[in-house]
């Protein structure tokens, strides 16, 4: 007994022993890192004030008399002063703000209102020319913020603050006169050219939709997957026969059916509506009959929505083969078609954040989509040039674009809308030459 007792007190004695051993070495590791950590500190915060002392040496020195041509040495505020406003050719305008000196500069004055800033006394307002320029960079070309810092002479948080602001400027100023609905002349205009350009009579727009690659969201990412597997903001555009958008709803996740996005739209209420068609119907085989609206297999079939019969794939396939007048018909809208996307290549050409992976916040891409569609529309109404390259560059880098689920007759198809489409089929077999 006296031996167990020894031996559960040496036990007591040797456990007490090591916890305190072991005590000691977390309070030393503690000190080592509160010290390290301090020592870490102490350090930046003298390369910060060397870095801040050499920035001001190099600011305040006399600059170098030697003059090169390339921009990129080039000191960055003489870049914008000196060679952008006084030495850019019109070549050069195109090739970065994907637009020609006069219409750059009336864009400012259009946006003038909203980008107009005051000079305070620590420092000199942006001009709006130099504000819209970094904008217009950054949309062409979807490079990086701080490459774009680097050139302009200005913060990597002011180039996001000008693309953020000219968008919205953008949206709200110019949206009443680039992207509405159109009048009577212009319906009649648009279908004047369905006819003669594309061989479709008495249709007035074609409804696609547009994929907008993103990073990946912090919320709710796999709804943003779209069918190619990728992830996207999904928009739905309204082209008319000029190559011009009438209307454009974005903001979507990647993985929405198109043709939810369509029935809640304003664009299905308008049109459903007789919204696109004057008010003394025109005639059509005879008939009185409001447009048509063209659209992808993916929509629902409507009075005034025309897509193409539904082709017979497999032996399984739960429909009849198609008759000659309905293939014919199917090739005839394939044809019209193009016009959407061609638009829709054109513009994300000229403004690549649409073509590469936009990584900005999912609170501004909606916008800068629409900003986009509304300088697509400005450029075209200017008769600004447009570049095959960037079209070839845009085919050659991007994921092509998701094809969508064609949709069979389903209860959203309209009553009355089978014998509409029959009428398009006599019609192309009476001219069919």
């Amino acid at each position: 007994m006296e031996e167990e007792e020894q031996l559960r007190s040496f036990m007591f004695l040797m456990t007490y022993m090591l916890l305190k051993r072991r005590r000691d070495i977390n309070n030393a590791n503690t000190q080592r890192r509160n010290e390290i950590q301090r020592r870490i500190r102490h350090r930046q915060y003298f390369f910060q004030r060397q870095r801040r002392m050499l920035m001001m040496m190099i600011a305040g020195s006399i600059r170098s008399n030697i003059r090169t041509r390339p921009w990129t040495t080039t000191p960055s505020t003489d870049w914008w002063e000196r060679v952008v406003m006084t030495e850019f050719q019109p070549s050069d305008w195109l090739d970065k703000f994907r637009m020609s000196r006069e219409t750059f500069f009336y864009l400012c004055d259009k946006l003038r209102p909203r980008l107009a800033r005051q000079d305070t006394s620590f420092r000199l307002a942006l001009p709006v020319e130099k504000r819209v320029a970094v904008a217009l960079w950054r949309l062409a070309s979807n490079i990086e913020y701080r490459t774009i810092s680097t050139l302009f002479g200005v913060g990597k948080s002011t180039v996001c603050r000008c693309v953020r602001d000219m968008c919205h400027a953008i949206v709200a100023l110019l949206s009443s006169i680039y992207l509405r609905p159109p009048n009577e002349q212009e319906l009649e205009d648009s279908a004047q050219l369905f006819l003669s350009h594309l061989g479709f009579p008495h249709c007035v727009a074609a409804i696609a939709t547009l994929h907008t690659a993103i990073i990946t969201p912090s919320n709710n990412a796999s709804d943003y997957a779209n069918p190619a597997g990728w992830l996207s903001v999904l928009s739905q555009v309204a082209v008319s026969g000029r190559g011009q958008f009438w209307d454009v709803c974005a903001s979507f996740p990647g993985g929405t059916d198109p043709a939810d996005i369509l029935q809640n739209s304003s664009l299905w209420a308008t049109a459903a509506e007789g919204g696109l068609s004057p008010a003394l119907l025109p005639i059509f085989v005879g008939k009185p009959l409001r447009y048509v609206l063209l659209g992808e297999a993916c929509y629902p079939l409507q009075t005034w929505l025309m897509k193409t019969y539904p082709e017979e794939k497999g032996r399984r396939a739960s429909h009849a083969a198609l008759t000659e007048p309905q293939r014919l018909f199917n090739r005839r809208i394939t044809r019209a078609l193009r016009v959407s996307e061609e638009a829709l290549l054109r513009l994300r050409a000229r403004w690549q954040c649409l073509s590469k992976r936009n990584d900005c916040g999912l609170d501004v891409v909606p916008t800068m989509i629409l900003a986009c569609c509304i300088l697509h529309n400005m450029c075209e109404s200017h008769g600004d040039a447009f570049k095959a390259g960037w079209q070839v560059e845009v085919v050659e880098a991007e994921s092509p674009q998701p094809s969508h689920k064609q949709l069979l007759s389903t209860s959203m198809d309209q009553s009355h809308a089978e014998e509409v489409r029959q009428l398009f089929c006599d019609y192309f077999q009476q001219h069919n030459n």
